[in-house]
């Protein structure tokens, strides 16, 4: 028989042994990143290790990858004059965007939002009728060529619009706002051609609500197909749908491309030239160029500190390094793409949250740039992160904000927080570009449990998103850019 002694020291090593698993995985140091402020600071130049020049092309891809960047990060071709959104903007912003989202998907069901309703009690001004998104909130831009010879244009990168768009010449400056880069002038193409008003083609943009009637050309010959698009920012576009040669890369033309060639604009300033939709209706680039890749296409989007992120259409050959969750549209709009997410951790600890709050799923849009999630999802999410930063000192906030001021502090120790979405699937978001913005908690309430969500940009930054339109899925691998 074991003697007393040895029993209590067997309890004691096994009794050890517990603890020290429990410490790594429930508060253990690998569930938290030390991060230097320094990071959090935008570069003032661009690297040729991460230039637009210099961008490595994506392993086993047959497709056509081209170079992405923050349009106030180091490698912009053009910064922006504008300065890069303050937490209290960017919030305002999201918010104005995913309203407008709603809006759309629910007004494509002759149904009227709780908010627009509320809004015609109080005599408020609505929503705009029309298809279309925030301008404002997007972040990130493409430089493609556009005509023969081709003219750089750089383009809003925009998975919530369809139909692409360039401001043309000619175009004054009460019609179309300034930009850094001369206007492109169909005229001066050798491929360019409006489309005809009675085409199929052109008839299918009155089912998006984005048709604008018929115009003659300048010798008066001809019927040219107008389209229109409203954003929830105030932008406006009108101009006339056409087909043009647009370059991704070099050898990598596609012929007869679908965009708008615009001629008045309304509300927008010097971000862009243009921009480019990725959403899943007929107008947009995927699905126009779906025999040429796929359908399928994805991107990576860099810190606003660091340098280029990419572009790519068409999926890889090999997709082992991806983790992948069912993606549908979201209610039948055609345009935008909806996953369910199922769970959230923070600093390696599973927060307690039933899974029917999260039924009415996000939506993916890296044209907004916070993350809305429900009322008891977000409740949970900020607090057990503001518990994990409590060292930390939090500005006071109206809005029950959760940002910190990190004056004196030459790094911070930063929870990690991971996502869970259906199948099991669990993406950590990079520390600190995909949890903080401007020093704050970058998630939002998106109202009730059950209510839709939004993945933002924030969250997805440095993951490689793939949206494979043949599987019918979304992938996500992590560390891409």
């Amino acid at each position: 028989m074991a003697s007393p002694h040895l029993f209590l020291c067997i309890l004691l090593v096994v009794f050890g042994s517990y603890l020290a698993t429990i410490s790594a995985a429930g508060d253990g140091k690998q569930s938290f990143v030390v991060v230097s402020t320094s990071s959090f600071q935008t570069q003032d130049v661009c690297s040729t290790s991460t230039s637009t020049s210099t961008m490595k092309p994506r392993p086993n891809r047959a497709g056509a990858a081209v170079p992405l960047v923050h349009r106030h990060g180091p490698c912009a071709k053009s910064p922006s004059t504008d300065k890069p959104s303050s937490f209290a903007e960017a919030l305002h912003r999201s918010r104005v965007r995913a309203d407008y989202i709603m809006s759309r998907a629910l007004r494509g069901r002759g149904t009227t939002t709780t908010m627009e309703m509320h809004e015609q009690e109080e005599g408020k001004v609505s929503i705009p009728a029309h298809l279309g998104t925030s301008e404002d909130s997007q972040e990130y831009v493409v430089t493609l060529g556009l005509g023969t010879p081709a003219v750089e244009q750089v383009l809003l990168l925009d998975t919530g619009s369809d139909l692409s768009w360039v401001q043309c010449a000619p175009c004054n400056s009460t019609d179309c706002y300034p930009q850094k880069d001369p206007l492109f002038d169909p005229r001066k193409s050798s491929t360019y051609a409006p489309i005809p008003c009675g085409s199929d083609v052109c008839k299918s943009l009155k089912s998006n609500h984005l048709d604008n009637g018929c115009s003659m050309n300048d010798n008066g010959t001809q019927s040219q197909c107008g389209y229109r698009v409203e954003y929830g920012g105030g932008l406006k576009t009108r101009g006339v749908y056409s087909t043009e040669a647009l370059t991704l890369a070099p050898g990598e033309v596609v012929k007869d491309f679908h965009f708008g060639c615009a001629y008045k604009q309304r509300g927008a300033d010097d971000k862009s030239d243009g921009l480019l939709g990725l959403g899943g209706a007929p107008q947009s680039l995927p699905v126009q160029t779906s025999a040429l890749y796929g359908g399928s296409f994805s991107y990576c989007l860099p810190p606003v500190s660091s340098g280029t992120g990419f572009l790519a259409l068409g999926a890889p050959s090999n997709t082992s390094g991806f983790s992948f969750t069912p993606m549908t549209d979201f209610m039948d709009d055609g345009t935008s793409y909806l996953v369910k997410l199922t769970g959230i951790s923070v600093g390696g600890k599973q927060l307690r949250i039933p899974r029917k709050v999260f039924e009415g799923g996000l939506i993916v849009d890296c044209g907004n740039i916070i993350s809305h999630l429900p009322s008891t999802p977000y409740a949970k999410l900020r607090s057990a992160f503001r518990a994990a930063m409590a060292a930390y000192p939090l500005i006071p906030s109206d809005d029950d904000d959760t940002c910190y001021n990190f004056t004196g502090y030459s790094d911070v120790t930063v929870p990690k927080v991971a996502l869970t979405f259906t199948g099991g699937v669990t993406v950590d978001l990079d520390v600190p570009n995909g949890v903080l913005l401007d020093g704050c908690l970058a998630f939002t309430e998106s109202g009730s449990d059950g209510y839709v969500g939004f993945l933002g940009n924030v969250q997805m930054r440095t993951l490689e998103m793939l949206y494979d339109a043949r599987g019918g899925g979304l992938g996500f691998r992590t560390g891409a850019c």
